[in-house]
C-alpha cells in the first residue's frame, strides 16, 4: 500500500531513526535486573556458594608464607613440615581450580540460555508493536537492539557478576585481616585505594552514556548496510556504489570516534590504577620495611601482608575490566527495556470482542484520522462494503487511499467516527481473532529467503498437499514451479530474488487464496504481470473474490470495471462513488482519469475514425 507513503515517510524523519534518547538509569534497571535473575536466584546462590569456596582457598597460599618463612625456613627450620604445607597448598589449589571450573560451565551457560530467552522475548514483542512504530524505527536498528543489546546482559549473571562480587569479598576478608595485622599501614593503604574507587564511581558514570551511544550508532550502521545490500540492484543501476561507500564510511567513522572515547576513557583508569598500585607499593616498602627492620614485624610477616595486600588490591583493579562489562550490560539493558516499554498492540485493554466467521461487512461512519496531530488525512470518510462485493479506490498517489485500507487491517484507529465490522466497532475487536481473516496482496510481493511450498503456505502452515497444490493451480504457479528440478521445494533466494516479479505476484495470490480470508486488500495486484499472465490470472483472482469482501487499491483502472463500487478519494475525501458506467458517464474525475489513461492512450494507436469504438467499449 503506497499511496500515502508521504506522511509515514514524515512521521518516520519526525521521530528520528531510533528510540527517544534518555540516560540510562540505574535505579530503574534494578528491578528489571532482578525479574532476570529472579527465577535463576537458586542456581546464582550456588555459584556465589562455590564462589566463596574458592576465594577461600586461593587465600591459603598468601596466608600459607608466614608460616613458611618463619617457621619453615627461618633459623629455626624444620623441614618436617615443609611436606604437609605444600600438601595443603596443593589441596586448595585443586579446590580452587574445580571450582573455577565448575563456576564457568554453570553460569556461564545460564547466561547464554537468559540472552537466547531475553532475545525470544523482545523478538516477540517487536511483532506485536503496531505498523506506526515500525514507521519511525528502522529495520536494522530493531535488528540491533534484538542481536546485539542483550548480549552483555551475561554479565549481569554469569562469570563477569560472581568475578565482581568475588573481588570484593576477596578484598573485604584480606582487608579485615590486614586491619587485625598491621592498621596503621591498612588504613594508608585503604585510604589511598579509597579515593581510587571514588574516582572510579564517577568515570564510570562517564562511561555509560558512551556505551549506549555505541549500541546506537552499531544499529545506524547496521540498518544502513541491510538496506545497502537488500537494494544492490537499485544501487549499482544507479551506480551509487562509490556513495554508499561513503555513508558506511560516515558510520563507521563514528563507530570509530565512539570507540575511541572509550578507549581513552579505560586507559585513563588504567593509569590511574597502575599509579596507585605505584603508590601502594612504595607505602608498603617504606612503612613495612621500617617495621622489619626495628623488629615490629617479621621477614615472614612482611611477605605475607606483601601478598595479601595484592590480593586485596587486585580485585580493585578488575573493577576497571568487569566494571566496563557491567556498565556495558546496564547500557544495553536499559535499551532493552525501552522497547519492551513499548505499546503492545494486542494488549489494548478495549479490545476485547472476538471475531468469529465474520460475514465480512465493512462500514466506514463519518472517519476521520490523522498521522500527525493538526495534519488530518481522513475527512469524514463514510461507506459501506457488502459482503461478496468490490469495492475499489481511485485517485492520485497521497489522495488517502492507502489510510483506508490501514484502517481496514486496523493498523491504525479513526481519531473519530467508527469503522465496524459486521456491524462491531473495529476499536473493540481482538487483533487476532480479526487479522486472521484478513488476506493481502500488496503491488510489492515479499518473499521469504525459503522454497517455493513454504511461501505459499506462510498463510496457513496446516494447509493439506491437495489445498496447496489447488491455490497453485488457480493463481497458475504450477505452471512454472512444475518447471524448476526442484518443485515446488525450490529456494526462491532473499525476497524472491530468483523469481520474476511476475512468478513473486503469483505467489502472493496462491498465499491469500489458501488462506481463504472473508475480507481480501488487493494492492495493484496485477500490476508486476505482463498482459498475458494478468488475462491468465483474472481467473484466479475471480474466484479469489467470491464471496468475499474486496478492496482493490488500483491505478490501471481497466482492472476495475467490473467492481460493484468505486470511490474516487481525492484529498481525504470521497468526491464521487458509483459503479464504472455511472462514473464514466458522469464526465469527473472518474472520467478523467480513466480517458487519459486509456481513452488517449489507446488513442494514439488508432486509425483516423476509431475514436468512437473505443469510447463506446469503454462505457
Amino acid at each position: 500500500m503506497h499511496g500515502d507513503r508521504s506522511r509515514g515517510g514524515s512521521a518516520r524523519a519526525r521521530a528520528g531513526t531510533d528510540l527517544p534518547k534518555k540516560k540510562p538509569d540505574l535505579k530503574k534497571v534494578m528491578p528489571e535486573i532482578w525479574k532476570l535473575v529472579r527465577p535463576r536466584r537458586w542456581l546464582l546462590l550456588f555459584g556465589f556458594g562455590l564462589m566463596v569456596i574458592n576465594r577461600v582457598a586461593g587465600l591459603v597460599l598468601p596466608f600459607s608464607t608466614k608460616y613458611l618463612i618463619d617457621r619453615v625456613l627461618g633459623t629455626h627450620g624444620n623441614a618436617k613440615l615443609l611436606l604437609p604445607l605444600c600438601g595443603i597448598v596443593f589441596t586448595t589449589t585443586a579446590i580452587q581450580a574445580v571450582t573455577s571450573f565448575s563456576l564457568t560451565q554453570l553460569l556461564s551457560k545460564a547466561a547464554q540460555r537468559m540472552i537466547t530467552e531475553l532475545r525470544q522475548q523482545v523478538q516477540q514483542h517487536v511483532g506485536r508493536l503496531s505498523v506506526a512504530f515500525y514507521d519511525a524505527n528502522r529495520t536494522g536498528l530493531l535488528v540491533s537492539r534484538i542481536m546485539n543489546d542483550v548480549e552483555g546482559v551475561r554479565n549481569l549473571i554469569g562469570t563477569g557478576l560472581v568475578e565482581f562480587v568475588g573481588g570484593m569479598l576477596t578484598a573485604g576478608m584480606v582487608f579485615a585481616y590486614l586491619v587485625t595485622t598491621n592498621a596503621r599501614m591498612t588504613l594508608i593503604v585503604f585510604g589511598v585505594v579509597g579515593a581510587f574507587v571514588v574516582v572510579l564511581q564517577r568515570a564510570f558514570k562517564t562511561i555509560r552514556p558512551i556505551f549506549r551511544e555505541r549500541a546506537k550508532i552499531t544499529g545506524e550502521v547496521t540498518g544502513r548496510l541491510t538496506e545497502s545490500l537488500g537494494g544492490v540492484r537499485v544501487v549499482k543501476g544507479y551506480h551509487a556504489e562509490k556513495r554508499e561507500a561513503q555513508v558506511f564510511t560516515g558510520g563507521v567513522m563514528r563507530l570509530l570516534e565512539n570507540v575511541m572515547k572509550s578507549l581513552t576513557a579505560t586507559s585513563l583508569l588504567s593509569l590511574a590504577a597502575t599509579t596507585v598500585l605505584g603508590v601502594v607499593g612504595g607505602l608498603v616498602m617504606l612503612i613495612g620495611g621500617h617495621q622489619v627492620i626495628s623488629h615490629r614485624m617479621t621477614t615472614g610477616g612482611y611477605f605475607q601482608y606483601t601478598m595479601l595486600l595484592a590480593y586485596m588490591i587486585a580485585p580493585i583493579f578488575q573493577i576497571v575490566n568487569i566494571g566496563t562489562q557491567l556498565t556495558e550490560a546496564v547500557a544495553g539493558l536499559d535499551r532493552t527495556m525501552e522497547i519492551l516499554g513499548e505499546k503492545d498492540e494486542f494488549a489494548d485493554p478495549a479490545r476485547v470482542r472476538m471475531l468469529d466467521n465474520i460475514v465480512g461487512e465493512v462500514r466506514f461512519d463519518d472517519v476521520r484520522f490523522a498521522y500527525e496531530k493538526d495534519k488530518p488525512v481522513l475527512h469524514g470518510i463514510s461507506f459501506e462494503s457488502l459482503p461478496g462485493t468490490v469495492t475499489a479506490l481511485v485517485g492520485s498517489s497521497g489522495s488517502g487511499k492507502s489510510t483506508i485500507i490501514s484502517l481496514v487491517c486496523a493498523f491504525h484507529k479513526p481519531d473519530s467516527g467508527q469503522v465496524l465490522v459486521d456491524g462491531i466497532d473495529l476499536s473493540t475487536v481482538r487483533l487476532d481473532s480479526y487479522r486472521s481473516q484478513l488476506g493481502v496482496v500488496l503491488q510489492e510481493s515479499f518473499l521469504f529467503d525459503g522454497t517455493i511450498r513454504e511461501n505459499v503456505m506462510f498463510s496457513h502452515p496446516e494447509a493439506t498437499d491437495d489445498e496447496f497444490l489447488n491455490a497453485c493451480r488457480i493463481a497458475r504457479v504450477d505452471e512454472f514451479a512444475e518447471r524448476f528440478p526442484d518443485g515446488y521445494d525450490t529456494i526462491v533466494g532473499e525476497r524472491g530474488v530468483k523469481l520474476s516479479g511476475g512468478q513473486r505476484q503469483r505467489l502472493s495470490i496462491a498465499r491469500a487464496i489458501l488462506a481463504s480470508p472473508r475480507i481480501l486488500i488487493l494492492d495493484e495486484a496485477t500490476s508486476s504481470l505482463d498482459s498475458e499472465s494478468e488475462a491468465m490470472i483474472q481467473n484466479g483472482l475471480s474466484y479469489l473474490m467470491q464471496g468475499r469482501t474486496t478492496f482493490v487499491i488500483a491505478h490501471r483502472l481497466s482492472t476495475i470495471r467490473r467492481a460493484e463500487q468505486i470511490l474516487v478519494v481525492e484529498g481525504g475525501l470521497i468526491v464521487e462513488r458509483g459503479t464504472h458506467a455511472s462514473l464514466y458517464a458522469l464526465g469527473g474525475r472518474y472520467y478523467d482519469l480513466y480517458t487519459r489513461q486509456h481513452g488517449l492512450e489507446e488513442n494514439l494507436f488508432l486509425a483516423p475514425g476509431e475514436g468512437d469504438t473505443v469510447e463506446e467499449e469503454a462505457k
